[in-house]
């Protein structure tokens, strides 16, 4: 199996696409979280070792954290941060800065898509995380339009199967 084939990618939305917001503590987002757990294991047990992920707010911080949690049980799993631009937090709340700052320094690798924020990085981190997957994991509300809307659909245009979760 080669490295593409060992590699799964992740999308999702952001606090404000999620029926909850930034209220984590809520039934729902907490049913979203175990369900994201089970697919990373069960992405896992289909031989992925290899996790990208996007680093944005929300669901991609979700992600994140369940592929950490599941390497502490399995140490051969490496998580890569594609990050779309160096700026890419400047704006957030602190509270997230500080979380985005620790999920980064957890990660064994970190691919900076460029240095400056343009309007497509976001699109070209995307682009890259597929190209580079055997497998994309989403957190999709159905919705015609998005950055996560883009991301199954070049998937699909690749060849890349892809796993759906529902918010």
């Amino acid at each position: 199996m080669g490295e593409r084939e060992k590699t799964c990618c992740f999308s999702g939305h952001r606090p404000e696409r999620l029926p909850w917001g930034t209220m984590e503590g809520t039934p729902g987002c907490a049913a979203l979280k175990t369900r994201l757990r089970l697919a990373v294991e069960q992405s896992y047990d289909r031989g992925m070792r290899h996790f990208l992920c996007g680093m944005a707010r929300g669901c991609d911080f979700y992600f994140a954290e369940a592929v950490l949690d599941l390497r502490r049980q399995r140490p051969d799993i490496t998580l890569e941060a594609a990050v779309p631009c160096a700026t890419q937090s400047r704006g957030w709340p602190e509270a997230d800065q500080r979380r985005y700052r620790a999920l980064l320094a957890s990660c064994d690798r970190e691919t900076l898509i460029q240095e400056q924020y343009t309007y497509g990085c976001m699109q070209r981190r995307n682009r890259y995380m597929v190209d580079h997957s055997g497998l994309l994991l989403a957190v999709y509300d159905g919705s015609p339009t998005g950055g996560t809307c883009f991301t199954i659909r070049y998937a699909l245009q690749r060849g890349v199967p892809y796993i759906e979760l529902r918010p």
